[in-house]
């Protein structure tokens, strides 16, 4: 019987979408996240789930929109800051590759609860070597509000150098001692590049600038956090090739939302950046490879989100998927073929606190080509035709209000689908 398909799932925190060079992005060249998209298919229409971290890991672990398993909002450190607590039925994608006997590790960020209880190897995982926590307040000393939340399994550890060579070289060693065993694997690789600080190795910045005389330091900065990733995405795909492994994994790259413009990212041709519901905030730079089942270089338009990843996953590792998700399976669409999504609904949530929030949600909804996005929740609902309007420059709420009631209708019951679960801890 052949040996079911590795995967490597390698997720990068707030990469802008106008931010690899296949995308044409400004000053930047990444080289092996090009390698994915070259000897595989790129999708220009993929989605994270929210605009920023926590329900967006909830979606890729789960399969579900994010409120749908308690994660509307950032899981933080501190109760009164906290928008999420992950719900202990929830079923993760780890835990049901468990049934074909993979292999399952989760290198990097965590980012869905501090508790005992969703600690990564309580919720799938084999092997956990990591951060559990939601950002670092330094790559090097890997604090965040003077904690140290880096973990081997369950024990706490303060290893030296930067996060991004860390957990590229964790992600090499897993690889190398799971060469020649009789187990698929597994690895989910969650960098927290190129989150802030903007904080690349200093001789990561000399080589953008030497390249880019005019390019500004913020950009310098942002640009060179993205290389040195993608270096580093580099390094863990040549490790696959050198033990003869490439050839039978299935590689997924994506974001978990879009790039904060504030310090450097780049969006390309779209509107809006991290932390908002227009394009520039959900979509993200997206591609898969897998050698003789996926095409080379194919591109495709389909609208996807991550939270689409599980069932793909679960398709190819033959693995039925019995409990209600609202994932869809896109492994047609990644080799190529077509798939009739038109009807589909596609919903977007973020819960947050502060001046701007007060606790409320923003939201967003798309069905065909057409949006309806809630920015803010003391701001109107605006309305685009994105075959049209690509860049969200004409709000049609006003002129088109038959479209506009009924998108409503839809909006609605997507939120009341949601009232049953609770976001914080009983």
């Amino acid at each position: 019987m052949a040996k079911s398909p590795n995967i490597l799932l390698i997720l990068a925190d707030d990469h802008g979408y106008g931010d690899i060079s296949a995308h044409d992005g400004p000053s930047i060249q990444t080289p092996n996240i090009d390698r994915i998209a070259a000897e595989g298919t790129r999708l220009t229409q993929f989605y994270a789930n929210s605009s920023v971290c926590s329900p967006s890991r909830a979606s890729l672990m789960t399969g579900r929109y994010p409120d749908r398993v308690g994660v509307p909002g950032v899981i933080r450190t501190h109760a009164q800051n906290n928008w999420g607590y992950f719900q202990q039925d929830a079923i993760t994608l780890p835990s049901m590759l468990k049934q074909k006997d993979y292999r399952t590790a989760l290198i990097g960020k965590w980012h869905l609860g501090l508790e005992d209880e969703n600690h990564p190897c309580k919720r799938g995982f084999d092997h956990f070597h990591g951060f559990l926590g939601d950002m670092m307040d330094d790559y090097y000393t890997h604090l965040r509000h003077g904690n140290n939340y880096m973990r081997r399994g369950f024990e706490t550890i303060d290893p030296r150098g930067h996060a991004t060579d860390l957990f590229s070289d964790w992600s090499v060693d897993f690889i190398r001692t799971h060469a020649h065993t009789s187990h698929p694997f597994f690895l989910y690789l969650a960098y927290n590049a190129p989150h802030t600080p903007i904080q690349p190795p200093d001789d990561w910045i000399e080589r953008v600038r030497k390249r880019e005389p005019e390019i500004s330091d913020q950009r310098a900065k942002y640009v060179a956090l993205v290389e040195h990733m993608d270096a580093g995405i580099g390094r863990v795909l040549d490790s696959l090739e050198e033990t003869g492994q490439l050839s039978n994994t299935l590689v997924i790259y994506t974001s978990d939302n879009g790039g904060a413009m504030q310090v450097g990212a780049n969006n390309g041709p779209l509107r809006g950046q991290k932390g908002q519901m227009y394009e520039g905030g959900i979509r993200v730079p997206t591609c898969a490879m897998w050698k003789d089942h996926i095409p080379e270089g194919h591109v495709t338009d389909q609208v996807a989100m991550l939270m689409d990843l599980l069932p793909t996953v679960c398709e190819v590792a033959d693995i039925p998927v019995k409990h209600e998700i609202e994932g869809r399976s896109i492994w047609q669409t990644l080799q190529g073929e077509k798939q009739d999504f038109s009807d589909r609904l596609l919903y977007w949530i973020r819960r947050e606190g502060g001046n701007r929030f007060h606790a409320q949600c923003q939201h967003a909804i798309r069905q065909g080509d057409i949006k309806l996005l809630h920015n803010s929740p003391f701001e109107p609902l605006e309305l685009y035709d994105l075959s049209s309007d690509s860049m969200e420059a004409n709000d049609t709420s006003r002129t088109n209000n038959k479209l506009y009631r009924e998108m409503g209708r839809l909006f609605q019951e997507e939120k009341q689908k949601a009232g049953s679960v609770p976001w914080q801890k009983s």
